[in-house]
């Protein structure tokens, strides 16, 4: 999938208002991986048009730590790629997590199908997220829900 069509499908989620970012999330404290405490810190989400399934069937979820920036400087780091993925085909929604313990970055994504899900694992957008992250410290998990 093209970048560029992946900004134009971004662009029309925002000008026909299905794109959304709720605030009342922000600061929630959610358990994963044993009991591992994360911060959601931003939250995105997109309504499914009559053609997407009522329900998301799978979660994409990456863990990583990000080379030579703080996690502040991430936050605002972050807020340039969401055009990149938020228009791929079947993407949802996404939570961005961070560990204060670990410094690790994650997220839960969810996606219309696994597929959709494979294939952002694929994409541009996971491959730069790969680039600028420490070496050995990034992982893919995919789950179908």
């Amino acid at each position: 999938m093209s970048p560029l069509f992946s900004v134009l499908k971004f662009i029309q989620y925002a000008l026909t208002r299905r794109l959304h970012f709720p605030k009342d999330r922000i600061g929630e404290k959610i358990a994963l991986d044993n009991g591992i405490e994360w911060i959601i810190f931003r939250q995105v989400i997109v309504d499914p048009d009559e053609r997407q399934p009522q329900k998301p069937g799978a979660i994409f979820r990456p863990r990583f730590h990000i080379s030579n920036m703080t996690h502040k400087q991430n936050r605002r780091f972050s807020l340039l790629l969401i055009p990149f993925f938020v228009g791929l085909p079947g993407f949802r929604s996404k939570l961005w997590l961070y560990n204060q313990e670990t410094g690790d970055s994650s997220g839960l994504y969810k996606w219309d199908t696994v597929k959709d899900a494979e294939n952002y694992k694929n994409s541009f957008a996971a491959r730069f997220l790969t680039r600028r992250s420490d070496p050995g410290s990034v992982s893919f998990e995919v789950i179908e829900t």
